[in-house]
C-alpha cells in the first residue's frame, strides 16, 4: 500500500464513479459487424470511450482494429498485462433499474457491466493513473488490455495475440478475490432435432447464462392449459403465466432466475421448468415425445448427473447449463449446452457422454467447442505477490481458488484472475439488477493499484 497513491485515488472518487456511469450507459452487447467494429457499433463505442479516457490521462493507447485496445505506461523490458473486457451479456428481463442507466441508488451503481467487466476496467485504468501520476519508479511496463468479445468467444484476445506483445505475466480482474490460479475446461455444444413440430420454444440468448425466462406456444386452448398450470405452480418456485393467442392456441411464459453458467445452482433455469410443465400438457404425439425425452435427459440437474459427468477434482465440480433453445416448426434448431469441466477430464469423454444420452432421443451435435483450463503454481511471483497484496489490504489470510468461469487468463501464459468480486458480498454477475457499491468500487481501485505497484514498480522489490 502506498499512502500517496491511496490519497490520489480517494481525491478522484467522483471522477471514477462518473466514468463507470458513462461507460455503463453504452449498451455494448455484441451486434452485427461494421467497418472497424467487428463486434458491432455499440461495443466499438465502449472501446472508444475507454481509449479516449486513457489518452486524456496521458497513456499510450492503441486501437487494434476494433477487436481490442490498450493503454500503457511504465518502463522496462518486461510487460505486465491487466486484462479486462468491455462487452457485456444481454440485459435480459427482471430489472428494477435501467440496465444501461448507470443509476445510483443507496450507494450502488446499477447496470449491466458494473461488475462484469466495465466497472473493473475503469477501476484498473484509474489505478494505473494513480501510480503514474504519483511518479513511482517502474521496473516493468503495465498495459491495460481492453477486449471486446470476452462474452462470445474471445476472438478479441486471439486477435491481440496475433499482432501484439504477449505480457510476461498478467492478471484479469474478472472473477473474484483473493485470486484464481486455476480454471476448469470450457466445453460448448449445439444440438439439433429436426422434425415437424406444432409447438415453439424460445429461451436464452447466450449459452453462458442460465435463462431467466422461457416461452412456448402450444396448439391448445387456454382453458385446457390453466388448470394444469395452476396445479403445477402450487409446488413450483418459478413464475408462470399464459395467454390465449386464438381459440385453439396459447403462449406460456416461465420465469426463473438468471445466473452465470459456471454457477448454475445460483439460478433457476426457466427452460427446465417450462418443459417440465409442457410434459404435463396433452400435446401432439411427436411434441410430447420430444418434450418428455428432454425432461428425462436433463432432469433439472446442473452437474451432469444423468449423463455420468458429475465429477470433481482440485479445480472443482463439473457444471452443466442449457442456455439457449430455439425450437420452431422445423424442430429443435439449437439447444446450447455449456459445461465447465474439471481439468483432469478430456474433451472426448464429455462429447461421448453427451452423445450417448442425447443421440438415442434424436438430438445430434451440430457444433462443439473446447477451451482448455489452466493452473498457475501458487509459488510463482505472480500468484504469491498478488495474494500478499490482498492480505495486506484486507488483513485476512489468502489462498488461491479454482473456478468454473472462463476468463482471459486461460488464453495467455502465466496469467491469473484477481478480483473483483469480494468474498461474502452479494453476487449479481449476469443477473438482473447487476450492481457494484461505490465502496466496493473504490476497494477494487485501491487493490488494483497495489497489484500494479507489486508487479510493476521498483519499490516493490
Amino acid at each position: 500500500m502506498n499512502p500517496k497513491v491511496d490519497a490520489w485515488l480517494d481525491a478522484h472518487q467522483g471522477a471514477i464513479v462518473e466514468a463507470v456511469q458513462n461507460i455503463i450507459a453504452i449498451p455494448s452487447v455484441k451486434g452485427e459487424p461494421a467497418p472497424g467494429a467487428p463486434f458491432g457499433t455499440e461495443v466499438k463505442a465502449a472501446l472508444d470511450n475507454a481509449l479516449m479516457l486513457a489518452e486524456g490521462m496521458g497513456f499510450a493507447t492503441k486501437d487494434l482494429d476494433g477487436y481490442a485496445g490498450y493503454a500503457e505506461f511504465g518502463a522496462g523490458e518486461e510487460l505486465v498485462g491487466v486484462l479486462c473486457h468491455l462487452d457485456v451479456v444481454p440485459a435480459g428481463v427482471g430489472w428494477t433499474h435501467p440496465p444501461f442507466g448507470g443509476e445510483i441508488h443507496d450507494g450502488r451503481i446499477y447496470g449491466r457491466g458494473t461488475v462484469d467487466d466495465k466497472g473493473p476496467a475503469i477501476a484498473a485504468l484509474y489505478a494505473m493513473a494513480a501510480v503514474k501520476e504519483c511518479g513511482l519508479p517502474m521496473k516493468r511496463r503495465v498495459r491495460l488490455i481492453l477486449g471486446c468479445d470476452e462474452e462470445s468467444g474471445m476472438q478479441c484476445l486471439d486477435h491481440y495475440c496475433k499482432c501484439e506483445e504477449i505480457p510476461a505475466m498478467s492478471f484479469s480482474p474478472d472473477a473474484e478475490y483473493p485470486l484464481v490460479n486455476s480454471e476448469k475446461h470450457g466445453f460448448g455444444a449445439n444440438y439439433q432435432l429436426p422434425y415437424a413440430s406444432s409447438i415453439t420454444v424460445q429461451a436464452g440468448e447466450r449459452s453462458n447464462v442460465v435463462p431467466g425466462e422461457a416461452t412456448a406456444t402450444v396448439p391448445l386452448p387456454l382453458s385446457r392449459i390453466l388448470p394444469i398450470m395452476e396445479a403445477y405452480m402450487e409446488k413450483s418456485e418459478y413464475g408462470c403465466s399464459a395467454e390465449a393467442l386464438d381459440e385453439a392456441s396459447a403462449k406460456i411464459t416461465m420465469r426463473g432466475l438468471s445466473a452465470h453458467a459456471s454457477l448454475p445452482d445460483q439460478g433457476r433455469n426457466a427452460f427446465f421448468a417450462l418443459i417440465d410443465l409442457l410434459d404435463k400438457l396433452p400435446l401432439p404425439e411427436a411434441d410430447a415425445k420430444a418434450v418428455s425425452d428432454l425432461v428425462r435427459a436433463f432432469n433439472f440437474e446442473c452437474h451432469g448427473e444423468s449423463f455420468g459427468l458429475d465429477k470433481t477434482d482440485a479445480s472443482g465440480r463439473l457444471t452443466l447449463n442449457v442456455g439457449v433453445i430455439n425450437w420452431d416448426e422445423t424442430g429443435i434448431r439449437r439447444l446450447s449446452i455449456d459445461i465447465r469441466a474439471p481439468i483432469t477430464m478430456e474433451r472426448g469423454e464429455i462429447e461421448a457422454a453427451l452423445d450417448a444420452r442425447l443421440n438415442p432421443i434424436g438430438l445430434t451435435a451440430a457444433r462443439t467447442s473446447f477451451s482448455k483450463g489452466y493452473c498457475v503454481p501458487p509459488e510463482s511471483e505472480l500468484v504469491s505477490k498478488l495474494l500478499k497484496v490482498y492480505s495486506a489490504r484486507t488483513g485476512e489470510p489468502a489462498a488461491p481458488l479454482a473456478i468454473g468461469g472462463g476468463t482471459y487468463a486461460r488464453h495467455l501464459p502465466n496469467a491469473v484472475a484477481f478480483g473483483c468480486e469480494i468474498p461474502g458480498h452479494e453476487a449479481s454477475i449476469h443477473m438482473p439488477n447487476e450492481y457494484i457499491t461505490i465502496e466496493d468500487l473504490m476497494f477494487n481501485v485501491h487493490v488494483l493499484a497495489d497489484a500494479i505497484i507489486a508487479l510493476g514498480c521498483e519499490c516493490s522489490d
